[in-house]
Protein backbone atom coordinates (compact mmCIF):
# COMPACT_ATOMS: atom_id res chain seq x y z
CA UNK A 1 0.00 0.00 0.00
CA UNK A 2 1.21 3.28 -0.85
CA UNK A 3 3.08 5.08 2.19
CA UNK A 4 1.55 8.08 3.79
CA UNK A 5 3.93 10.90 3.88
CA UNK A 6 3.04 13.68 6.37
CA UNK A 7 5.43 16.85 5.84
CA UNK A 8 5.08 18.72 8.39
CA UNK A 9 8.49 21.25 8.87
CA UNK A 10 10.47 20.21 11.92
CA UNK A 11 11.21 22.46 14.19
CA UNK A 12 14.43 20.85 16.53
CA UNK A 13 15.38 22.64 19.44
CA UNK A 14 17.98 25.27 18.80
CA UNK A 15 21.69 24.30 18.34
CA UNK A 16 20.68 20.50 17.97
CA UNK A 17 21.87 18.64 15.30
CA UNK A 18 19.46 16.68 12.91
CA UNK A 19 18.47 13.04 11.97
CA UNK A 20 17.06 10.33 11.38
CA UNK A 21 14.31 8.61 13.17
CA UNK A 22 13.04 5.30 13.15
CA UNK A 23 9.87 4.37 15.70
CA UNK A 24 8.72 0.93 16.08
CA UNK A 25 5.05 1.14 17.04
CA UNK A 26 2.98 -1.62 18.80
CA UNK A 27 -0.52 -1.36 19.83
CA UNK A 28 0.04 -0.78 24.00
CA UNK A 29 0.11 -2.88 27.49
CA UNK A 30 -1.10 -1.95 30.62
CA UNK A 31 1.28 -0.63 33.05
CA UNK A 32 0.96 -3.00 35.80
CA UNK A 33 -1.16 -6.63 35.67
CA UNK A 34 -3.91 -5.07 38.30
CA UNK A 35 -7.30 -3.88 37.58
CA UNK A 36 -6.80 -0.27 37.51
CA UNK A 37 -3.68 -0.53 35.03
CA UNK A 38 -5.89 -2.89 33.02
CA UNK A 39 -9.04 -0.46 33.17
CA UNK A 40 -6.69 2.61 32.17
CA UNK A 41 -5.27 0.80 29.07
CA UNK A 42 -8.88 -0.48 27.95
CA UNK A 43 -10.41 2.89 28.22
CA UNK A 44 -7.89 4.63 25.87
CA UNK A 45 -7.60 1.82 23.65
CA UNK A 46 -11.41 0.95 23.84
CA UNK A 47 -12.42 4.65 22.98
CA UNK A 48 -10.52 5.04 19.54
CA UNK A 49 -13.04 5.28 17.31
CA UNK A 50 -10.77 3.19 14.46
CA UNK A 51 -11.59 0.44 17.23
CA UNK A 52 -14.72 0.43 18.46
CA UNK A 53 -17.30 2.42 15.70
CA UNK A 54 -19.72 3.60 17.55
CA UNK A 55 -21.31 6.65 18.62
CA UNK A 56 -19.47 8.42 22.11
CA UNK A 57 -22.72 9.18 23.60
CA UNK A 58 -24.22 5.41 23.04
CA UNK A 59 -20.44 3.64 23.88
CA UNK A 60 -18.44 5.29 26.07
CA UNK A 61 -21.71 4.79 28.60
CA UNK A 62 -21.47 1.17 28.05
CA UNK A 63 -17.72 1.21 28.23
CA UNK A 64 -17.31 2.96 31.29
CA UNK A 65 -20.02 1.37 33.20
CA UNK A 66 -19.97 -2.01 31.95
CA UNK A 67 -17.21 -3.14 30.27
CA UNK A 68 -14.42 -1.93 32.02
CA UNK A 69 -16.41 -3.04 35.38
CA UNK A 70 -16.83 -6.72 34.21
CA UNK A 71 -13.24 -6.98 32.00
CA UNK A 72 -11.05 -5.08 33.76
CA UNK A 73 -10.24 -7.36 36.78
CA UNK A 74 -10.26 -10.41 34.76
CA UNK A 75 -7.68 -9.69 32.20
CA UNK A 76 -5.59 -8.20 34.95
CA UNK A 77 -5.17 -11.75 36.28
CA UNK A 78 -4.55 -13.14 33.07
CA UNK A 79 -1.53 -10.27 32.39
CA UNK A 80 -0.48 -11.30 35.95
CA UNK A 81 0.13 -14.88 34.70
CA UNK A 82 2.57 -13.91 31.71
CA UNK A 83 4.18 -11.17 33.22
CA UNK A 84 8.04 -10.57 33.42
CA UNK A 85 10.48 -8.71 35.65
CA UNK A 86 10.76 -5.75 32.72
CA UNK A 87 6.95 -5.22 32.33
CA UNK A 88 4.51 -6.99 29.79
CA UNK A 89 6.30 -9.31 27.57
CA UNK A 90 4.60 -6.97 25.00
CA UNK A 91 6.65 -4.56 25.91
CA UNK A 92 9.56 -5.73 27.15
CA UNK A 93 9.98 -7.93 23.62
CA UNK A 94 8.70 -4.76 21.75
CA UNK A 95 11.75 -2.67 23.44
CA UNK A 96 14.19 -5.64 22.34
CA UNK A 97 13.36 -5.61 18.70
CA UNK A 98 13.68 -1.81 18.89
CA UNK A 99 18.04 -2.15 20.00
CA UNK A 100 18.07 -5.05 18.10
CA UNK A 101 17.00 -2.70 15.43
CA UNK A 102 19.12 -0.10 16.36
CA UNK A 103 22.16 -2.17 16.06
CA UNK A 104 21.60 -2.69 12.10
CA UNK A 105 20.26 1.24 11.86
CA UNK A 106 24.14 2.87 12.68
CA UNK A 107 22.73 6.00 10.69
CA UNK A 108 19.32 6.56 12.52
CA UNK A 109 18.24 6.78 15.76
CA UNK A 110 15.94 3.59 16.47
CA UNK A 111 13.22 4.42 19.24
CA UNK A 112 9.52 2.17 20.49
CA UNK A 113 6.14 3.76 21.03
CA UNK A 114 3.13 2.12 22.48
CA UNK A 115 -0.37 3.51 20.13
CA UNK A 116 -1.94 3.45 23.56
CA UNK A 117 -0.58 3.48 27.28
CA UNK A 118 3.40 4.07 27.86
CA UNK A 119 5.67 5.14 25.76
CA UNK A 120 3.23 7.21 24.12
CA UNK A 121 3.80 7.42 20.40
CA UNK A 122 2.24 11.18 20.50
CA UNK A 123 5.03 11.89 22.95
CA UNK A 124 7.52 9.98 21.38
CA UNK A 125 7.43 12.07 18.10
CA UNK A 126 7.19 15.13 20.07
CA UNK A 127 10.73 13.62 22.16
CA UNK A 128 12.14 13.13 18.70
CA UNK A 129 11.39 16.65 17.13
CA UNK A 130 12.85 18.07 20.52
CA UNK A 131 15.89 16.60 19.73
CA UNK A 132 16.59 17.68 16.47
CA UNK A 133 14.75 14.68 14.39
CA UNK A 134 14.36 16.05 10.65
CA UNK A 135 12.11 12.91 9.82
CA UNK A 136 10.73 10.37 11.48
CA UNK A 137 9.79 6.85 9.85
CA UNK A 138 7.13 5.18 11.72
CA UNK A 139 6.99 1.44 11.52
CA UNK A 140 4.01 -0.06 13.01
CA UNK A 141 4.73 -3.66 14.16
CA UNK A 142 1.80 -4.65 12.38
CA UNK A 143 2.70 -7.22 9.39
CA UNK A 144 -0.56 -6.98 7.94
CA UNK A 145 -2.73 -3.79 7.19
CA UNK A 146 -5.70 -3.22 8.97
CA UNK A 147 -8.18 0.03 9.35
CA UNK A 148 -7.98 -0.84 12.95
CA UNK A 149 -4.50 -0.46 13.88
CA UNK A 150 -2.24 0.27 10.92
CA UNK A 151 -4.27 3.55 10.32
CA UNK A 152 -4.66 4.27 13.82
CA UNK A 153 -1.03 4.78 13.83
CA UNK A 154 -1.17 6.78 10.80
CA UNK A 155 -3.60 9.24 12.30
CA UNK A 156 -1.03 9.87 15.49
CA UNK A 157 1.15 10.16 12.60
CA UNK A 158 -0.69 13.17 10.90
CA UNK A 159 -0.79 15.09 13.84
CA UNK A 160 3.01 14.69 14.74
CA UNK A 161 4.96 18.53 14.60
CA UNK A 162 7.69 16.52 12.27
CA UNK A 163 7.44 15.18 8.64
CA UNK A 164 6.70 11.10 9.29
CA UNK A 165 6.02 8.52 6.77
CA UNK A 166 4.15 5.38 7.63
CA UNK A 167 5.25 1.70 6.29
CA UNK A 168 1.51 0.53 5.96
CA UNK A 169 2.19 -3.15 5.79
CA UNK A 170 5.21 -5.68 5.17
CA UNK A 171 2.68 -8.96 5.22
CA UNK A 172 5.01 -10.19 1.88
CA UNK A 173 8.57 -9.07 2.57
CA UNK A 174 10.50 -11.65 1.66
CA UNK A 175 13.10 -11.57 4.63
CA UNK A 176 10.13 -11.24 7.10
CA UNK A 177 8.55 -14.39 5.77
CA UNK A 178 11.55 -16.27 5.40
CA UNK A 179 12.15 -15.75 9.00
CA UNK A 180 8.75 -16.95 10.31
CA UNK A 181 9.08 -19.79 8.11
CA UNK A 182 12.59 -20.26 9.95
CA UNK A 183 11.11 -20.43 13.15
CA UNK A 184 8.66 -23.07 12.61
CA UNK A 185 11.83 -25.03 10.78
CA UNK A 186 13.34 -24.53 14.47
CA UNK A 187 10.68 -26.06 16.38
CA UNK A 188 10.14 -29.02 13.92
CA UNK A 189 13.90 -29.40 14.19
CA UNK A 190 13.21 -30.02 17.95
CA UNK A 191 10.18 -32.05 18.35
CA UNK A 192 9.14 -33.10 14.97
CA UNK A 193 6.66 -31.67 12.98
CA UNK A 194 2.48 -31.62 14.26
CA UNK A 195 -0.30 -33.45 12.51
CA UNK A 196 -1.65 -29.81 11.79
CA UNK A 197 0.22 -26.59 11.26
CA UNK A 198 -1.78 -23.32 12.04
CA UNK A 199 -1.76 -19.85 11.30
CA UNK A 200 -3.90 -18.16 13.76
CA UNK A 201 -4.18 -14.35 12.78
CA UNK A 202 -5.98 -11.55 14.80
CA UNK A 203 -9.59 -11.08 14.03
CA UNK A 204 -11.59 -8.32 12.95
CA UNK A 205 -15.28 -7.70 12.45
CA UNK A 206 -16.29 -9.03 9.01
CA UNK A 207 -18.45 -6.01 8.28
CA UNK A 208 -14.90 -4.02 8.06
CA UNK A 209 -13.54 -6.45 5.18
CA UNK A 210 -16.87 -6.36 3.66
CA UNK A 211 -16.44 -1.98 3.73
CA UNK A 212 -12.80 -2.72 1.96
CA UNK A 213 -10.57 -3.63 4.47
CA UNK A 214 -7.66 -5.48 3.13
CA UNK A 215 -6.65 -7.42 6.45
CA UNK A 216 -8.33 -10.90 5.71
CA UNK A 217 -6.69 -10.87 1.90
CA UNK A 218 -3.00 -10.02 3.48
CA UNK A 219 -3.66 -12.24 5.97
CA UNK A 220 -3.68 -15.02 3.58
CA UNK A 221 -1.39 -13.42 1.32
CA UNK A 222 1.25 -13.70 4.06
CA UNK A 223 0.09 -17.63 4.43
CA UNK A 224 1.40 -18.10 0.88
CA UNK A 225 4.74 -16.16 1.24
CA UNK A 226 5.43 -18.24 4.95
CA UNK A 227 4.55 -21.40 3.17
CA UNK A 228 6.51 -20.92 0.06
CA UNK A 229 9.94 -20.21 2.17
CA UNK A 230 8.24 -23.52 3.87
CA UNK A 231 8.47 -25.17 0.56
CA UNK A 232 5.42 -26.67 1.78
CA UNK A 233 2.08 -26.68 0.09
CA UNK A 234 -0.11 -23.46 0.98
CA UNK A 235 -3.15 -25.75 1.92
CA UNK A 236 -1.20 -28.03 4.06
CA UNK A 237 -1.62 -24.84 6.47
CA UNK A 238 -5.33 -24.21 8.77
CA UNK A 239 -5.78 -20.69 8.49
CA UNK A 240 -8.16 -19.04 11.48
CA UNK A 241 -8.84 -15.97 13.30
CA UNK A 242 -8.63 -15.27 16.97
CA UNK A 243 -9.36 -12.81 19.77
CA UNK A 244 -13.31 -11.85 19.00
CA UNK A 245 -14.55 -9.55 21.67
CA UNK A 246 -18.71 -8.99 21.12
CA UNK A 247 -21.61 -10.52 19.51
CA UNK A 248 -20.85 -9.63 15.72
CA UNK A 249 -19.26 -12.02 13.18
CA UNK A 250 -15.73 -11.35 13.05
CA UNK A 251 -13.51 -13.24 10.72
CA UNK A 252 -13.75 -16.82 9.81
CA UNK A 253 -13.03 -19.71 11.14
CA UNK A 254 -12.28 -19.17 14.52
CA UNK A 255 -9.20 -20.46 15.57
CA UNK A 256 -10.94 -21.60 19.13
CA UNK A 257 -13.58 -23.83 17.03
CA UNK A 258 -11.38 -25.13 14.56
CA UNK A 259 -9.25 -26.32 17.36
CA UNK A 260 -12.38 -28.20 19.14
CA UNK A 261 -13.05 -29.64 15.92
CA UNK A 262 -9.65 -30.80 15.00
CA UNK A 263 -9.04 -32.76 18.29
CA UNK A 264 -12.83 -34.34 18.00
CA UNK A 265 -11.69 -35.36 14.60
CA UNK A 266 -8.89 -37.37 16.31
CA UNK A 267 -6.47 -34.98 15.78
CA UNK A 268 -3.64 -35.71 18.27
CA UNK A 269 -0.78 -33.10 17.78
CA UNK A 270 -1.21 -28.84 15.80
CA UNK A 271 1.38 -26.86 15.89
CA UNK A 272 0.47 -23.09 16.38
CA UNK A 273 2.12 -19.97 14.86
CA UNK A 274 0.94 -16.42 14.83
CA UNK A 275 2.02 -14.30 11.78
CA UNK A 276 -0.19 -11.12 12.35
CA UNK A 277 2.03 -10.69 15.65
CA UNK A 278 5.64 -9.09 15.67
CA UNK A 279 6.23 -10.22 19.37
CA UNK A 280 4.50 -12.08 22.23
CA UNK A 281 1.84 -10.80 24.10
CA UNK A 282 -1.43 -11.79 25.88
CA UNK A 283 -3.13 -12.91 22.33
CA UNK A 284 -0.44 -15.65 22.03
CA UNK A 285 1.26 -16.20 25.85
CA UNK A 286 -2.14 -16.52 27.31
CA UNK A 287 -5.02 -17.38 24.41
CA UNK A 288 -3.14 -19.70 22.38
CA UNK A 289 -0.22 -20.97 24.57
CA UNK A 290 -2.54 -21.49 27.50
CA UNK A 291 -6.39 -21.24 26.72
CA UNK A 292 -6.37 -22.79 23.40
CA UNK A 293 -4.08 -25.54 24.53
CA UNK A 294 -6.41 -26.65 27.31
CA UNK A 295 -9.15 -26.70 24.83
CA UNK A 296 -7.79 -28.80 22.24
CA UNK A 297 -6.48 -30.98 25.28
CA UNK A 298 -10.24 -31.21 26.43
CA UNK A 299 -11.80 -32.21 23.77
CA UNK A 300 -9.18 -34.51 23.11
CA UNK A 301 -6.30 -33.39 21.25
CA UNK A 302 -2.87 -34.14 23.17
CA UNK A 303 -0.64 -31.21 22.51
CA UNK A 304 -1.22 -27.89 21.12
CA UNK A 305 2.64 -26.16 20.49
CA UNK A 306 2.86 -22.97 20.41
CA UNK A 307 5.65 -21.50 18.11
CA UNK A 308 6.74 -18.13 19.17
CA UNK A 309 6.46 -14.75 17.52
CA UNK A 310 9.68 -13.17 16.15
CA UNK A 311 10.30 -11.32 19.18
CA UNK A 312 14.14 -9.39 18.85
CA UNK A 313 15.23 -12.48 16.83
CA UNK A 314 18.01 -11.74 14.98
CA UNK A 315 16.80 -12.40 11.81
CA UNK A 316 13.49 -10.33 12.53
CA UNK A 317 15.75 -7.39 13.56
CA UNK A 318 17.82 -8.15 10.09
CA UNK A 319 14.83 -7.84 7.98
CA UNK A 320 12.75 -5.04 9.58
CA UNK A 321 16.13 -2.68 9.41
CA UNK A 322 16.43 -3.50 5.86
CA UNK A 323 12.74 -2.82 5.19
CA UNK A 324 13.49 0.98 7.04
CA UNK A 325 16.78 1.62 5.45
CA UNK A 326 14.75 0.96 2.14
CA UNK A 327 12.34 3.76 2.93
CA UNK A 328 14.61 5.76 4.17
CA UNK A 329 16.53 5.90 1.24
CA UNK A 330 13.60 5.68 -0.88
CA UNK A 331 12.27 9.46 1.32
CA UNK A 332 15.85 10.41 -0.17
CA UNK A 333 14.81 9.84 -3.92
CA UNK A 334 11.41 11.34 -3.51
CA UNK A 335 13.12 14.35 -2.04
CA UNK A 336 10.93 13.92 0.79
Amino acid sequence: MPQPVHPHAPTPTAGASTFDAVLLVNLGTPEAPTAEGVSRYLLEFLSDRRVVQLPALLWQPILRLAVLPLRAKRVAGLYAGIWMDGGSPLLVHTRDLARAVAERLPGARVVHAMRYGQPSMARELDALRDAGARRVLVLPLYPQYSTTTTASVDDVAGRAPVATRVIEDYHVDPAWAAAVAASIRAAWAQEGRGERLMFSFHGIPQRLVDAGDPYQQQCYASTRAIAQALDIPVDEIVVTFQSRFGRERWLQPYTDATLRALATEGVKRVDVVCPGFAVDCLETLEEIALQNAELFREHGGEALRYVPCLNAQPAHADALAALARRTLDGWDGAGG
